[in-house]
């Protein structure tokens, strides 16, 4: 959860959902994306979009379109799934988008689940694949719980470190809710996304303080000068966030026999050709394997009820895990989907580019 999520960027328009969905589908397919790649990685990034969740969201189009066309990304790959035993398995993501990697392989922990209790999925030779809530939010809309991390390339100091090591190493969390939409925890182990300060630096917006860092280590609020994140917990107390950021490395690449995120190559910068190995770990738990369902809907339901009920200083109220994402939902799917000033022109080009029709803006 991010307070300082910013819901409307500047000089914004506002684009429908629909109409964003087909945009994504027919850009990532002329580009060289099939079918299945195209409706996963449209899935995710609108997904993420309509959640608030800008950084992760459609802002990210264009650069995975360049990472199709360089080659580093395979538009139909070949994946594999290996059974290794009752409730774990292994995808091998063929070097494709991780979007498509991330919801095949949370599926068949889901499979595993609903069989025998639980399932685990290790997967390598993926790319970035957005928002990792989308894929812990996958398995609650199936009925369990789910799980998510991804490595990635060091974005991050340790806790009083000078250079970047982790990467952003999210951790996601969602359960099904009775009557309700899921509870639904999608949060970075450093103190923001690097995407995020990459949406700020666009918009011509300061950082919160305590989230980023300049060369020689000093925290900075101004995007142009920042040179890495700091941990969870910023300057005093950043052993939480680094250490919760080795929790998923060890279970991100360890698992999956990738690279550790320190050697990986870079998201962004000039070699779009060769593939990065990016290594994801999910896991579905299956409710009806520890207690019977009702028990499980009810004790969950009084849980939140318990929490929104909770005294907020000045009157403030008490917000669940993904009570702002799906209120930003129900807003967004009424009113569009924010296309910020930066992205204006983006989408105008990759419309020109692949000769598709441009997205219609809402009055």
């Amino acid at each position: 959860m991010n307070p300082n999520r910013q819901d409307v960027p500047r000089h914004d328009v506002r684009v429908a959902v629909d109409d964003l969905d087909r945009f994504m589908v027919e850009v990532l397919g002329r580009a060289g994306a099939n079918a299945a790649s195209s409706s996963a990685v449209t899935r995710a990034l609108v997904t993420a979009s309509r959640m608030g969740t800008d950084s992760h969201g459609l802002r990210l189009l264009p650069h995975y379109v360049s990472a199709l066309q360089g080659g580093r990304i395979q538009g139909s790959p070949a994946m594999r799934f290996t059974r290794r035993l009752p409730a774990t398995g292994y995808l091998d993501a063929g070097d494709g988008f991780g979007h498509l990697a991330g919801y095949t392989a949370m599926a068949h922990a889901v499979d595993m689940a609903e069989e025998v209790g639980m399932g685990a999925v290790a997967v390598g030779h993926s790319s970035h694949f957005g928002a990792a809530g989308c894929y812990a939010l996958a398995a609650a809309e199936r009925g369990m719980i789910g799980l998510a991390f991804c490595n990635s390339d060091p974005f991050v100091l340790l806790h009083d470190g000078l250079t970047p090591f982790h990467g952003t190493n999210p951790i996601a969390f969602a359960a099904p809710v009775e009557k309700q939409a899921p509870y639904l925890l999608d949060m970075a182990t450093s103190s923001v996304p690097w995407n995020r300060v990459q949406q700020y630096g666009a918009i011509g917006r300061e950082l919160p303080e305590q989230v980023a860092a300049d060369a020689e280590g000093n925290v900075t609020r101004i995007p142009a000068d920042v040179a890495a994140l700091l941990p969870l917990g910023g300057s005093d107390f950043g052993f939480k966030g680094a250490g919760l950021g080795g929790v998923v490395e060890v279970l991100s690449s360890t698992l999956s026999g990738m690279l550790n995120g320190f050697r990986l190559l870079p998201m962004g910068g000039p070699d779009m050709s060769t593939p990065r190995g990016v290594g994801h770990f999910f896991m579905a738990l299956n409710p009806a394997a520890f207690v019977d369902s009702a028990t499980f809907s009810s004790c969950l339901s009084e849980y939140l009820a318990d929490l929104r009920g909770q005294p907020g200083i000045d009157g403030a109220e008490i917000l669940a895990p993904g009570d702002r994402e799906w209120r930003c939902r129900a807003r967004r799917d009424a009113e569009g989907v924010p296309l910020d000033s930066a992205n204006q022109g983006a989408y105008a080009a990759l419309a020109d580019s692949f000769g598709v029709r441009p997205l219609r803006h809402l009055a």
